[in-house]
């Protein structure tokens, strides 16, 4: 008997050792969230939060529980017992972004970001909030790895670099189609509503395999609101203290009880010449910009949009006036663009779909006494069949891309000739998912130019999670090519100012590169997420078409490079949120990039050597206050010199544009905005166009080979040249906005 009670008083005991309490308050920006669940991972034992966010949840004979804390539409938090104390305190969830990062770019395939073996980056248009600006070409310049590059110092046009690749190598998509290319990838990123933005995605290394040429240094995707989705209107406009007007209206319309449409208009104006640093010129192209957007959802099948741009852009000597248009009076740029879009996508069934767009751009331009008239059409369409058997998911595509253009330079020849360009293709792609934490995918892609023939370009992506999926490592390599346009992708071809010189017919440059990518989440007591992010990569290049400014200060020289350009680098991102209202990021990539040609190695022109970025923000939720602090830090970059005399610096110094906003709320529905741009007041030296005094040349001296001569009124022998530009010229400002939302 007394044996038998010792050995129910030492099972009590260790029934008793093996029991664990938890509790705690689960809130959501200090708002209780009742009815949250609670549970312990692999076991059926749980509970929900009462009124007041409270609960209270018992394990027994559980060797260190993990408790699972979620809500819908919030981030869950997992907590680990190591022994710790088992007051848990209060549990701050948060929003969670990753239900929206349904991700498309990567496979044409809507599939979870976690899940995507491609690596692909998603913004949301909140994170855009934080630094507002008129259109999407400034906003990208705080994503870590991405970076709008000014091309011209007169009219302030620019492109965007990947990973430190030249801005035609980043292909410009909007629902998936290629609407950005060619021509209008030098003023077509304007005039996009930003508020009509659900998220931004983007792909860094070749994915020519799904999206052809242009696609050879990555893709950004801009995928607009679902009507369905978005607020019944919507009103958003700030004005700067440079006299900036912008202005982003949407109203969403109902057709039908099936149809429903979304209407955005966005405005931009600047009108007020300013020259600061006093070198003749408009610090900042004037612009008049007016683009109208209309998308409808027919059904659940049925999505078609269109967009409507017209701009008048000038920039130039302050003196310059229409009238002036194309003469030799006062220099000026006035470029007066029209564009008109056409895309969508019918679902045939659940496994096949066609995607079309159409776009027609027009172009009237004058750059000092250089006329440049063009136009540009292209027609796509794309059919795709998905089929999932067994561990594979099987994609195939055909597709057709027709391009019409014609300008009055020595790309078409003559007046009477205009370029067309047939592009047939075919690609399949095959994801294995050998289980949860493995999955390989490899595709293939075949097109035929009809001016260059037969292209292929394949992929081979793998993916490796742990069972939580906070940690997974990514390798990507993949083969990309592109087919160059220089007069409709090279502003610097087209100023004036050089000459441009072919000197042989360009082949279609090719590329392989290599990515390593490793993220890991880490999701600590009380709501505190931390996200960490690293990608290894290496592009090589060949057939590399690089303009020469070298040869000679007059001409622009354009061929195949006779050697190769490697392009490699590290990049690091870390994203942090904490409970209270406080989100940080700090992303840094660096750059090693070069040219080898006849045992020559140099660095090209425009490519940073590092670059940073950085968001601090913090929410005062009693007060509805939003603070945020965004920046950029940006290394030295080559720069082209007109000669060995040439008194400008080779490289830029290392800058750093840093931006501050205050927001302030009321009831989700009124936002009243202000902050300051550029806070650190930093622009590029006075000097950065040569000559801008006399940009005919009128005062130059040249030699009988056309190069030009030291004399006593030019000692330097430079010619007028705006192409020396880094950064815009655009100092501290403020700026003061409102948004407003009826649901």
């Amino acid at each position: 008997m007394l044996t038998r009670l010792i050995l129910v008083l030492c099972f009590a005991q260790f029934v008793f050792s093996q029991e664990q309490t938890f509790q705690g308050f689960v809130l959501s920006e200090g708002i209780p969230l009742a009815g949250a669940s609670v549970v312990i991972k692999d076991t059926k034992i749980g509970t929900i939060s009462d009124e007041n966010g409270a609960f209270k949840i018992t394990s027994t004979n559980i060797d260190n529980p993990k408790i699972i804390i979620s809500f819908l539409g919030y981030k869950s938090f997992i907590y680990k017992s190591r022994g710790q104390t088992n007051d848990l305190g209060v549990i701050e969830l948060f929003l969670d972004d990753e239900l929206e990062e349904v991700v498309v770019s990567g496979t044409l395939k809507p599939v979870s970001r976690l899940k995507s073996s491609v690596p692909v980056e998603v913004y949301s248009n909140t994170f855009f909030k934080a630094n507002s600006t008129a259109s999407i070409f400034e906003a990208l310049e705080i994503v870590n790895g991405v970076r709008p590059q000014l091309n011209c110092n007169v009219c302030n046009t620019g492109d965007i670099h990947i990973n430190g690749q030249e801005g035609s190598y980043t292909m410009i998509l909007i629902d998936g189609l290629p609407m950005i290319s060619g021509l209008s990838s030098v003023y077509g990123l304007s005039g996009i509503p930003q508020s009509l933005i659900e998220r931004v995605e983007i792909v860094k290394g070749p994915a020519s395999t799904l999206y052809g040429s242009e696609a050879i240094g990555g893709v950004i995707n801009l995928i607009t609101k679902i009507p369905e989705n978005t607020s019944k209107l919507s009103f958003d406009s700030f004005v700067s203290e440079w006299g900036e007007l912008n202005v982003d209206l949407g109203y969403k319309y109902k057709v039908s009880e099936q149809s429903t449409g979304i209407l955005g208009v966005n405005y931009f104006n600047y009108s007020n010449p300013i020259d600061n640093n006093e070198d003749g010129f408009t610090d900042l192209a004037l612009q008049d910009r007016i683009s109208i957007f209309n998308k409808i959802n027919i059904g659940r099948d049925f999505s078609v949009a269109t967009r409507l741009i017209h701009e008048n852009r000038w920039g130039g000597s302050m003196g310059w006036n229409p009238s002036f248009r194309g003469g030799s009076v006062f220099y000026g740029e006035s470029i007066y663009t029209n564009r008109v879009e056409i895309f969508g996508s019918y679902e045939i069934d659940n496994e096949m779909s066609f995607q079309f767009s159409f776009n027609d751009h027009d172009q009237n331009a004058a750059y000092g006494t250089t006329l440049f008239n063009a136009k540009q059409i292209i027609g796509f369409g794309q059919f795709v069949w998905s089929k999932r058997i067994n561990k594979h998911d099987f994609l195939f595509g055909a597709a057709y891309r027709y391009t019409f253009y014609k300008d009055d330079t020595p790309v078409t020849l003559d007046s009477n000739k205009s370029d067309v360009t047939r592009l047939p293709g075919v690609f399949i792609q095959d994801e294995i998912k050998f289980n949860q934490q493995n999955s390989l995918l490899i595709g293939l892609r075949y097109d035929y130019n009809s001016i260059h023939g037969d292209i292929l370009t394949p992929r081979l992506n793998y993916k490796l999670s742990n069972e939580d999926a906070t940690s997974t490592l990514r390798l990507s390599i993949g083969s990309g090519y592109r087919v160059a346009q220089v007069f409709t992708e090279d502003h610097a071809a087209l100023t004036g100012a050089r000459e441009v010189v072919f000197l042989d017919d360009l082949d279609p440059e090719r590329s392989w590169n290599i990515n390593l990518n490793y993220s890991y989440k880490l999701y600590l007591k009380q709501g505190h997420i931390l996200d960490f992010e690293t990608s290894i990569f290496r592009t090589d290049f060949s057939n590399k078409i690089i303009p020469n400014y070298d040869i000679n200060p007059n001409y622009i020289v354009y061929d195949n490079l006779e050697g190769n350009a490697i392009t490699q680098g590290i990049s690091f991102n870390f994203n942090s949120v904490f409970s209270g209202g406080l989100r940080a990021n700090l992303g840094v990539t660096y750059i090693d990039s070069s040219i080898n040609s006849n045992g020559i190695k140099s660095v090209p022109y425009l490519t940073e050597k590092f670059q940073g970025v950085w968001s601090i923000e913090k929410k005062f939720i009693e007060s509805d206050l939003i603070l945020d602090f965004t920046g950029t830090v940006t290394g030295p970059l080559r720069l082209p010199l007109l000669s060995d005399l040439d008194p400008r610096a080779p490289y830029s110094p290392t800058f750093s544009i840093v931006n501050m906003q205050l927001t302030k709320v009321w009831n989700n529905t009124y936002e009243l905005y202000g902050g300051v741009k550029n806070l650190l007041n930093f622009t590029p030296e006075k000097n950065a166009i040569a000559r801008a005094f006399d940009p005919f040349d009128r005062q130059v001296q040249f030699d009988s080979f056309g190069i030009v001569v030291a004399s006593e009124n030019n000692p330097y022998a430079l010619s007028f040249d705006p192409s020396y530009v880094y950064a815009s010229n655009q100092g501290v400002r403020f700026y003061l906005g409102i948004r407003w939302t009826l649901d």
